[in-house]
């Protein structure tokens, strides 16, 4: 395999994501071959290096697992919960490899969420710079005009900076204050969404993410997952700038 960086080989091998494994090394809590690794960066060759987490040697997953969810209303964004509430890992303790989701819903939205067992994948499309897009579909009720598509079409300046939507489109009108809206944008900041509605003073009364980059839920049903298919794959990982 030739030599990688031991934050990668831990994330590969379905330890932590990339983020998390970079701490793991710098608490200390990695060794390769009885050594101690505190530094990030360091590269090592999985196949002949023998690297232990607390103790334990790891071991590289060979078959990695790209799947899409749709996560219900009322889950939490997590694989586990000490407060016992509804999450992620819930819909998947019959799957053997740990899983990884990419990015994060509110509990309160729902939608397409990724899971992986691939480090380098999780770590990059959540990663700002590759400005993954999201598209989203919103129930709104209160007046919707021109002037407000504009304006998130132009930025609205919230609490921790401006957020600007890419596009925006009305997909329903229910009545004059009741409609379905479609939103995308590449930003992953708390609440986003929610909050640039917010500032129009339009309630959302329902959030739906339906398209995670090139991804998208299709017919996936509520509380469902799917494999990703080659095709899907291709896209992602060529929007990741990734070998697949």
């Amino acid at each position: 395999m030739g030599l990688i960086r031991l934050q990668k080989i831990l994330a590969d091998a379905g330890v932590a994501s990339r983020r998390a494994s970079e701490q793991l090394i710098l608490d200390g809590r990695v060794s390769v071959d009885g050594n101690q690794i505190f530094e990030l960066g360091r590269k090592f060759d999985p196949e002949i290096s023998k690297v232990e987490v607390d103790g334990e040697a790891i071991k590289q997953n060979k078959v990695k697992t790209y799947l899409a969810f749709y996560k219900p209303r009322g889950v939490i964004s997590t694989m586990s919960d000490p407060e016992g509430r509804a999450n992620l890992g819930d819909y998947f303790k019959t799957r053997n490899e740990r899983l990884f989701h990419v990015g994060r819903l509110d509990r309160e939205s729902e939608g397409l969420i990724l899971l992986t067992n691939d480090g380098s994948l999780t770590h990059r499309a959540t990663h700002p710079s590759y400005g993954m897009i999201k598209k989203y579909l919103l129930e709104i009720e209160g007046p919707f005009t021109k002037e407000n598509i504009d304006q998130l079409l132009e930025g609205v300046i919230l609490e921790d900076g401006m957020a600007r939507a890419l596009d925006v489109k009305v997909i329903r009108e229910i009545n004059q204050k009741h409609r379905w809206v479609e939103v995308s944008i590449h930003e992953g900041r708390f609440h986003i969404i929610r909050r640039m509605f917010e500032f129009l003073e339009i309630e959302v009364l329902r959030l739906i993410r339906t398209d995670f980059g090139p991804i998208s839920m299709g017919d996936t049903k509520e509380g469902r997952w799917r494999v990703l298919n080659t095709v899907e794959l291709d896209y992602l990982f060529k929007a990741l700038k990734l070998n697949l």
